[in-house]
């Protein structure tokens, strides 16, 4: 294993979505050093989420989405989120919201909630299996699934902080650049050989693209 996790990575176009997510993760919101800067979130082993300020607005559902752990949905509705398909609705155990930009995501419902309440991280998807089993061997984690669910994951990445990466099918196509991406340490030309893409380059790190076009960033081995 030659690739590491390091954090996810959420484009903002305003200050208030990252106080809406440090509340919602009980995480804590680092400031930034300019006026400019929205800052980054600090989970409970240190940074979890750099909050990287766009010019562009959100134009497409996420592919790349957050699942939370919460108490109620008025804790969420009440920091600033809105309902977009009710549990009833989905038919599933969870609700999916949007944030104050829009960005979806899902909460689960418990009773008793942890104080961290990071849950997963959630990846559409054309095919699961290739994509959750691609990335697994980046990072070192055998992909599971479950009798004939379409749905694969890797859980316990070294180095993150929630419970598992999800990859689930959806029949649309990938159109716009991801607002969640994650970040990683890694060789650009082992990433390469294994089937990623340069997009760009910058002087402190890559912006690739794995097998189904999602951007991910690389820094040098620490």
């Amino acid at each position: 294993m030659s690739t590491t996790w390091l954090c996810l990575c959420l484009d903002v176009n305003g200050p208030t979505v990252g106080e809406f997510w440090a509340g919602a993760l009980g995480a804590t919101l680092k400031p930034g050093r300019s006026p400019d800067d929205p800052g980054a979130i600090d989970g409970p082993d240190g940074l979890l989420m750099e909050l990287c300020p766009v010019e562009e607005e959100k134009t497409a559902k996420h592919r790349v989405h957050i699942d939370v752990h919460a108490a109620s949905l008025d804790d969420l509705t009440g920091a600033g989120a809105t309902i977009l398909h009710p549990q009833s609705e989905t038919g599933l155990g969870w609700t999916v919201l949007q944030d104050p930009e829009g960005g979806e995501f899902c909460a689960f419902l418990r009773r008793e909630p942890p104080a961290y309440r990071l849950y997963e991280v959630a990846v559409d998807c054309g095919d699961p299996q290739t994509i959750a089993t691609w990335w697994g061997e980046r990072l070192g984690v055998e992909p599971s699934h479950q009798g004939t669910e379409p749905w694969w994951w890797l859980e316990d990445i070294p180095g993150s902080q929630f419970e598992s990466l999800v990859f689930a099918p959806v029949p649309e196509p990938k159109t716009v650049k991801n607002r969640i991406h994650w970040d990683v340490r890694g060789d650009v030309a082992e990433l390469e050989a294994a089937g990623a893409r340069v997009l760009w380059e910058t002087k402190r790190w890559v912006t690739m693209a794995d097998p189904e076009g999602n951007e991910f960033c690389v820094f040098p081995p620490a």
